[in-house]
């Protein structure tokens, strides 16, 4: 049976959510840089501490398609989800220790610095960074704002398309108000926030869940099992990707995307250039890769505990997805009678999920906002005035929100699972190909960074309209038509290897002289890159 909201956890979730606005909204006033500094805009200095600045990269990677997707995998498919939340984790090890230190040495402000470190005429490549951050962030921002409304309605218990709309809208411009004021400072401010809210919050809430089943993991595990209405498969490898044409590869797949892509989306990223040594980023990867172990730990806790106290069929009646999953598992740890203390900390978890939502779609305005006024804008003036380039930066965060959320209002009530999916897809073949090229490569040139951007991204929008998830079956974007004819969740099966087979293509067309260029263009910055030197200002 699924727990009911009552009025009072409704009220305090309404009132939590009222004062985090308000007091998000002040951080990002009082801490807002000045109008002519740009290092304090799309850096903030590097004046966090390893541990803060650890917990911001924490906080932008764990965005609330992670709190509520991820917890109900988990919740509907068990053993798999834990596959998923440990992939989750794995990519930020992968940043840590392959691309974090390189990235900073190699940056500046945007990822298009990182990727024309080496080439200092590049601005078409800064166009095609752009083009790739917007086109990899735009589908995580929809799924996250489109859900802001789905999930307001189901706390708070209104039905009614227009309130759900005006809480899309009403979200949407206060993340436009964080990006355009605070700046990276103030939005960092926001994900310590938040990441301290939901882990403090989560592990209250998998400790109660553990002393529901007397703190023996492995009796959660098989009540889950139990409840689950499919036995001892529940906690098996292959129960998501059961029924597909090749179940074993399309795992596979799925995996493989989100361990390269995660960590490589731009917003994540940018976080490595706040960072004022190489020391400091090596320190804060690591508090960063903590907290997400942490938090692995807690989303796993919880969603099986949905599951054994709620029970799998009632989970994906309130959402076929299991979005709802972290929630119902919180409410259903307080047992039968809710004492006020358990309400106040169940509206500390509503709100903990709000700020989430608020936190990450904010972070990815920032990071599509510097890459247009950066790359593109300020690429095309020779001597761009600090307080003009500034001034775009943040008419660009109004560019980009506003369509953000026009945009979510119109699918919020399609499943948006698939755009999810395609920002993965992008990272992985698109954006982490270019990143491992650009920074180990001695002989990449301009034609292999274009040819990887555009050619990644390229074969995963071929592929994605032909995937299970848009359609072909009831959970899917478009669930009365069919026309799946590439029987994978993902499409990094074939894309991931097409962006790496694309840059190697590239390079290779552009002859033995052209590469032999790029050697030494990146043999001259090479020790800036992977030795830790101080960084480089253009």
């Amino acid at each position: 049976m699924t727990p009911e909201f009552s009025g009072n956890a409704q009220a305090m979730s309404l009132v939590g959510f009222s004062a985090v606005a308000t007091v998000t909204l002040l951080l990002c006033v009082m801490t807002g840089p000045d109008h002519d500094d740009l290092d304090e805009f799309y850096t903030g200095y590097g004046s966090l501490s390893p541990f803060r600045n650890g917990l911001a990269i924490a906080g932008d990677y764990i965005s609330a398609a992670t709190v509520l997707g991820t917890g109900g995998v988990i919740a509907l498919f068990g053993y798999d989800g834990i596959v998923l939340a440990l992939s989750t984790a794995l990519s930020l090890m992968l940043l840590m220790f392959l691309l974090a230190e390189p990235l900073r040495n190699a940056g500046r402000f945007t990822m298009g610095d990182a990727l024309t470190r080496r080439m200092p005429q590049g601005r078409g490549a800064r166009i095609a960074a752009c083009a790739v951050t917007l086109a990899a962030l735009l589908p995580m921002m929809l799924v996250q704002l489109a859900g802001t409304g789905q999930l307001m309605a189901f706390i708070l218990g209104f039905s009614g398309e227009t309130l759900q709309t005006g809480c899309i809208i009403g979200v949407g411009a206060l993340m436009i108000s964080y990006a355009a004021i605070g700046g990276m400072k103030g939005t960092a401010l926001i994900q310590i926030l938040k990441i301290v809210l939901l882990l403090g919050s989560g592990l209250v809430v998998a400790a109660l869940v553990l002393h529901r089943f007397d703190w023996n993991p492995g009796a959660l595990f098989d009540a889950a099992a139990g409840n689950s209405g499919v036995g001892s498969a529940f906690l098996a490898s292959g129960l998501q990707f059961t029924g597909g044409a090749s179940p074993g590869l399309d795992m596979i797949s799925s995996h493989l995307t989100v361990v390269l892509g995660g960590a490589c989306l731009p917003h994540v990223t940018m976080r490595m250039y706040t960072a004022s040594s190489a020391r400091q980023v090596r320190r804060s990867m690591s508090w960063a890769v903590s907290g997400v172990a942490l938090f692995v730990l807690v989303i796993t806790v919880v969603g099986f505990g949905a599951t054994a106290l709620v029970g799998r069929a009632a989970i994906a009646e309130a959402d076929p997805r299991g979005n709802t999953a972290y929630l119902l598992g919180s409410l259903a740890a307080f047992g039968p009678e809710v004492t006020a203390a358990e309400t106040l900390l169940f509206t500390t978890v509503t709100t903990a999920i709000f700020l989430t939502v608020l936190a990450s779609v904010a972070g990815m305005i920032l990071a599509c906002a510097n890459s247009l006024a950066h790359d593109v804008f300020a690429a095309r003036v020779q001597e761009m005035s600090p307080r003009r380039e500034m001034t775009l930066a943040r008419l660009s965060a109004l560019a980009v929100g506003v369509p953000a959320i026009l945009l979510a209002t119109l699918v919020q009530h399609h499943s948006l699972q698939p755009l999810v999916t395609l920002s993965f897809c992008l990272g992985a073949s698109a954006i982490a190909p270019a990143l491992v090229y650009s920074l180990f490569w001695r002989r990449y040139t301009r034609t292999g960074l274009l040819a990887t951007l555009i050619g990644g991204s390229l074969a995963v929008l071929l592929l994605m309209p032909g995937t299970n998830l848009v359609s072909g079956s009831p959970v899917s974007a478009f669930p009365d038509a069919d026309f799946n004819w590439f029987p994978f969740t993902t499409t990094g099966l074939l894309s991931i290897p097409a962006g790496f087979a694309c840059g190697w293509l590239g390079t290779v067309a552009s002859g033995r002289a052209g590469a032999e260029e790029q050697r030494r263009q990146y043999e001259a910055v090479e020790g800036w890159i992977l030795a830790g030197a101080a960084r480089r200002r253009p």
